[in-house]
């Protein structure tokens, strides 16, 4: 039997615009024994799909992995899935800054609703 091949690189899957890796490196700069940044994907339900950010040890086994500039971003399979052609960027207005992921969820034939949510008979989802 032939064993399945994992790709652990990322390349077009996901983008990363300057600015955001910039602001990256600037969080994780002075944190110890952190490899990365992992990018997740999680819940559901009426709100749809949430995605975030969070610091990585080391990436394990199952992670895709882009490397941009000295920043490793560190994507699980079954995530990416989810996150297949979105742009992370670093957005600031005004006094506001931050962390925008683009085309969130395009590849999702959910639209990341259901149509419960709000109706007037108080129904919503479960």
């Amino acid at each position: 039997m032939s064993q399945v091949q994992f790709n652990t690189q990322l390349t077009d899957q996901v983008t990363v615009s300057d600015e955001a890796v910039k602001q990256l490196l600037a969080l994780t700069e002075n944190e110890d024994d952190v490899n990365g940044v992992r990018i997740f994907v999680s819940g559901g339900g009426c709100s749809g799909m949430t995605y975030g950010m969070t610091f990585v040890d080391e990436p394990s086994r199952f992670d895709t992995t882009l490397e941009k500039d000295g920043l490793k971003l560190h994507v699980d399979a079954i995530a990416l899935g989810f996150l297949e052609g979105v742009e992370i960027d670093y957005q600031t207005e005004g006094a506001n800054a931050s962390f925008v992921f683009k085309n969130v969820f395009a590849n999702s034939t959910s639209g990341g609703s259901c149509g419960g949510c709000g109706s007037s008979g108080g129904g919503g989802c479960g």
